[in-house]
């Protein structure tokens, strides 16, 4: 017959146990005086500690029991913190639950030579300083989980604010969406759209955040399908910001839309952005990040209407409301593959004369003809202006 192997620490382990509400109670009094943030606590959260502690103190024993004394790998289960609610962990960081325990277990330390019974204090010390690296480790398991967890549930609500963005959705909502993101709507505000680099919409957003934050800058996200959509606050400069967020991006053009004032007008910056992104490849040579201002072209001839109205009003309309000889000499310029001498001998003037008329196009259009890039442009805006003449008199909405 064997005889059972007696249980290790038995003794200690009741005394410990008759102790706890006790240990708890000194461990909290102790908090009190060490740690000025503790103090400031409301009265639930404090009790909640409290009840931590007591909980803690018990799941000693029980660990303890297990074999968490022979110096085993035996960890301590997460449920020695399931007594508080959820809302403790976002009241009380990693670092501050780390300095509670320490004071636990500094609290439990001192009361060992009571605790244990002779010959068995060493053995009790050493299993504390054993048990204070488990809980440690299940803390930091809590915090963990519940950071994977708000990113998860974080990434879902952006997702639904660039949802409701790209829609057009009512300034109350966005506002309402981008309250509960903790977005403070500092302008201006623009919309930055790109290639995903593909995984989870947490991680993907993770790599955005974390870019931002090098960036000096404010930023809500969201992936859909393949694209990624960030929203942009606070930058100085959009475009100089859009570039520090490129690692966020995944291969291909990042088209940066217009800046406005505030969230609840992004829809225009963010229906730009989008248009942009779909014309950006018919311009390979774009610069990366490109404004979506640079692709009015591209995103006209893509069967963008905002970008021809634009082009429309802005290029074809402006000159045509002008004397004239404007548009008369820009044609003849762009006729003549952009040759000064050609197009003064068409037009019967001087070279300078066609020189300054052209500067009177760039002022009057904000495109500039002797530019391949704005040329291209302008001769785009002809072609739609003189489609569509009676367009003329539109309302402009783009500052040449």
């Amino acid at each position: 017959m064997t005889l059972a192997r007696p249980e290790p620490l038995a003794a200690t382990l009741r005394q410990i146990e008759r102790a706890a509400g006790a240990l708890a109670t000194a461990s909290v009094s102790r908090m009190d005086e060490t740690l000025p943030w503790f103090r400031e606590l409301p009265a639930d959260q404090r009790s909640w500690v409290m009840l931590v502690a007591q909980a803690g103190v018990q799941s000693l024993v029980n660990w303890l029991r297990q074999g968490g004394s022979s110096g085993g790998p035996q960890a301590v289960s997460d449920e020695v913190f399931d007594v508080a609610p959820r809302a403790l962990a976002r009241s009380i960081n990693l670092q501050q639950t780390v300095a509670l325990i320490k004071v636990t277990i500094d609290v439990v330390e001192e009361q060992v030579p009571f605790l244990a019974v002779k010959g068995e204090e060493q053995q009790l010390r050493e299993a504390v300083l054993r048990y204070s690296r488990e809980v440690a480790f299940a803390a930091a398991r809590v915090y963990a989980r519940a950071a994977e967890s708000r990113g998860a549930w974080d990434a879902r609500l952006q997702a639904l604010l660039v949802d409701a963005l790209l829609r057009g959705d009512s300034a109350d909502v966005l506002a309402s969406r981008a309250a509960a993101l903790g977005w403070t709507d500092a302008p201006p505000v623009v919309v930055v759209v790109g290639r995903s680099p593909g995984g989870e919409a947490a991680v993907v957003l993770h790599g955005v955040h974390r870019a931002a934050r090098r960036a000096d800058v404010e930023v809500l996200g969201g992936v859909h399908g393949d694209r990624l959509v960030v929203v942009v606050g606070g930058a100085v400069d959009p475009l100089a910001a859009a570039g520090k967020l490129l690692p966020a991006f995944g291969p291909g053009p990042v088209v940066v839309g217009p800046a406005v004032p505030a969230l609840e007008a992004a829809t225009e910056s963010a229906r730009a952005a989008m248009a942009g992104y779909r014309a950006a490849p018919a311009w390979p040579a774009a610069p990366r990040p490109v404004n979506a201002d640079d692709l009015l072209a591209e995103r006209a001839l893509a069967g963008d209407g905002e970008a021809r109205r634009i082009l429309r009003h802005s290029a074809y309309g402006a000159l045509a409301r002008t004397s004239g000889e404007l548009l008369e000499t820009l044609d003849s310029f762009l006729i003549h593959g952009g040759a000064l001498e050609a197009t003064a001998r068409a037009l019967f003037v001087h070279p300078n004369t066609v020189r300054y008329r052209l500067r009177r196009v760039a002022e009057v259009t904000g495109f500039a003809p002797l530019t391949p890039r704005d040329a291209f442009t302008l001769k785009i805006a002809l072609a739609l202006g003189r489609l569509e003449p009676g367009t003329q008199g539109e309302q402009h909405s783009k500052s040449p």
